[in-house]
This record gives C-alpha cells, structure tokens and sequence, in this order.
C-alpha cells in the first residue's frame, strides 16, 4: 500500500531526517559553487553537436535524393538514425534539463529556462507546469502527480481497476510509440476532463498552444524537410516518421525506467500535510530509481540513469550527477534507506510486468513491490487541483501561468 508517513516508514528519527536534509543541502550548494566555465563548456559542446548532427541528417537526405537506390537507400537510412541521436539529445540532455532552469546561472540568454522551446509536440509552458510544477513537487503522490500512468494506464494497485484497464498493453504500446503526443496532451490532465472539473477557459487556452505547436513540428517534419528532397519527398517522409519514433520510444523507455521500478514507491496525500524540505528530499529517494549504463548511455538519457539525483536536485547542471551519484548512494546506506538502481533492462521488465499485472483487478494478482504497511486507496482522496495548496519547492524550475496566457 502507498506510503502515508515517510519517516515512519524509513525508521528515522526526527535528528535523523533533519540531519539527512542537511547533508542534502550541503551537497547541492558545493555544485552550486563549484560551476563555472567547464560546466557551460559543456552544454554548448552538447548542444553544437546536437545542432551538427540535425543538420548533416537533413543534408544527407537531401543529398541522397537524387542518387541512384544503391547509394541513395543507405544514405537515407543512416541519415534518418543521425536526425533520430539528434532529437533524442535535444530532448533528453538539453532541452528537458534546460528548462529546468539548470543553465540559468550562466546568463545566457539561449539557454535559458525562460526562452528554450524544445523540438517536441508540448509547448514548453504546459511541459514546465506539469513537470516541474506539478511532478517534481509531487512525485508518486496518488491524486497529485498525473505521471503515474499518464492519464492511460494504471501503474499503482491503489488506483481503481475498471474493464478499461484490460487494454492496458495496448494503450502501452500506442503510448511509447507516440510519446511526444501523448506529452503533448499531458498538462490538460485528462482525469479532471473526464470529470468536468477543467476549466473550459483555460481548457480552450491549452488546446490552441498545443495546435500551434503541433501543427509546427508537423509542418517542420512533414512537409518542409520533405518538400526540399524533390520526388523522393514520401521517402523522407518516411525516414522523419523514423526518426520521431526512435526519439518517443527512447524517451518513453527513460522516463518509466526512473519511475516505474519495483523500488519506486508511491505515496498518500497525508503525506504533504506539513512536509519539511528534508521529507521532501526522502520521498524523492523512496519515489524514484536509477538504472547503470556507460557515459555514452547516460548522455542519451539525459543523464536521468541518475533519477534519484535529479529529484533531489532538479535544477542542478546534469553532468554533475554521476559525480555527486556515489555520495548519495554512500547517505542512503547510512541511514539504511533504500538505493533503487539496475541495469536498463531489468528496470523495464519489472516496469513491463507491472503494467501487464494491472490490466487485472487486484484480488487476481500479487505485490511485487515491498511492502510499505498500511495505507489508503486513491479513491478515498479528491484529486487536488489548486496550485497554491502547497508552497513550492523553489528548486524547481522557473514557471508562470500568467507568461504563458501572455503568449497564448
């Protein structure tokens, strides 16, 4: 059952949640002084091969088009894997950390949480409301963090089981494969328009950013890129449909393996009734997992093989994490707290099998998480909805619904 008091769970005292808060603090403030010049080195580094390999991809296939099929075909192909590394790294090592607000001490105003739109279906307003806003603040707590299962799926025993949810691999598979749209769709919470508690305004608001939007990254992929590759312009069609569904796979496989784990606990609202900072941190550890991979694997990922650093530290630079990973891990056994961490593979399966597992009513399956004693069902909670309920977590990124009314 979901966690309803973090520290009774973990056996910690009072002295030991505080002291753990304090280690926490200290960490983050030695990054903290410690960036400078090597640190924004290596985001523009990352982002001026991101940009490289983008427009070589685009070349190729312009290039490849009026080639002959043996020499046009293999060209296209690994132009198509070439434009698929390129969206994935904006997405995942830039773009998701970028807005939030992780390069904002440099200044710069490029790369800043402010003005960084990123190539993907979401509007990068919506995105940093119903990530950093809403999810970082509220990890894994049933009714508040709309990730657990994105509106689709059921990932949590406590969520109410209907016949729907026997689609379950279905909606699964439809989800990875069209990941960007389906977080494109993400901050109009479909849960409160099932329910008509959305405001219509603010509703009709959300769904004419994401058209405008969408309708760019369609135009950009579908008809612009293809336009300029003359009659082989349904081949590159093709390879963009390529590269997007590498780029939504990838991303989909990153985010539940940080989240979906057997480690990766969930949490009741009782748990934010009076939440200091150093609970907060706890439940970003308890909440969240790792995975193991080489530099090349975690640069792909946008370093979130180190999930449980970024949830501790969201707006701390990424390539950081692998260094400050150990001493975090090296707390956790101290204090004899959980450290969820695996290879790649295995995080999935176990998230594969919970997704499966929960297409049936709970009586016909068992918990392959540990065991957390007792707790309450989702369906005893009224999903809160209110922004202000709770003070944020200043960590978390720049956000302001009024900006983005302005720019609607």
């Amino acid at each position: 059952m979901a966690i309803s008091d973090v520290q009774e769970y973990c056996h910690l005292t009072e002295a030991d949640v505080e002291a753990i808060g304090r280690e926490l603090d200290a960490l983050r403030e030695r990054v903290e002084r410690s960036r400078g010049a090597k640190d924004a080195a290596y985001i523009r580094r990352v982002i001026r091969a991101q940009r490289w390999m983008a427009a070589s991809a685009r070349i190729g296939m312009i290039v490849a088009a009026p080639l002959d099929k043996r020499y046009r075909r293999p060209l296209q192909a690994a132009s198509a894997v070439s434009l698929g590394l390129a969206k994935i790294l904006e997405n995942m090592e830039i773009g998701h950390n970028v807005m939030h607000g992780q390069w904002d001490w440099m200044n710069d105003p490029e790369i800043h949480s402010s003005t960084w739109e990123w190539d993907t279906g979401q509007p990068a307003e919506q995105w940093k409301h119903s990530h950093n806003y809403i999810h970082h603040q509220f990890t894994n707590v049933l009714g508040y963090d709309n990730d657990i299962g994105y509106g689709v799926l059921r990932m949590a025993r406590e969520q109410r089981w209907t016949p729907a949810n026997l689609g379950q691999p279905v909606y699964n598979a439809l989800l990875a494969t069209l990941f960007q749209w389906g977080v494109a769709l993400h901050d109009l919470d479909l849960d409160a328009i099932r329910h008509g508690k959305k405001d219509p305004e603010e509703m009709r608001r959300q769904l004419a950013q994401i058209v405008r939007k969408g309708r760019h990254q369609l135009v950009k992929d579908y008809v612009l890129y293809p336009a300029l590759t003359g009659p082989r312009w349904k081949e590159t069609i093709r390879a963009n449909v390529a590269a997007n569904l590498m780029r939504n796979v990838w991303a989909y496989l990153i985010i539940f393996c940080g989240h979906f784990p057997d480690g990766a606990l969930h949490f009741t609202e009782d748990e934010l009734e009076d939440e200091t900072r150093a609970e907060w941190y706890l439940r970003q550890i308890l909440g969240t997992a790792n995975f193991e991979g080489g530099p090349l694997l975690h640069l792909m990922s946008g370093n979130l093989g180190y999930q449980i650093e970024h949830h501790l530290f969201p707006d701390l630079v990424s390539n950081r994490y692998a260094e400050i990973a150990p001493e975090v891990r090296a707390l956790c056994e101290k204090y004899e707290l959980p450290y969820t961490t695996g290879p790649l593979h295995r995080q999935y399966g176990q998230v594969l099998r919970t997704i499966h597992k929960l297409t049936l009513p709970n009586r016909m399956t068992k918990d392959d998480r540990p065991p957390t004693g007792e707790g309450v069902t989702i369906e005893q909670h009224q999903r809160v909805r209110h922004e202000d309920t709770h003070q944020r977590r200043t960590e978390l990124g720049a956000w302001s619904r009024a900006a983005g009314r302005s720019r609607a």
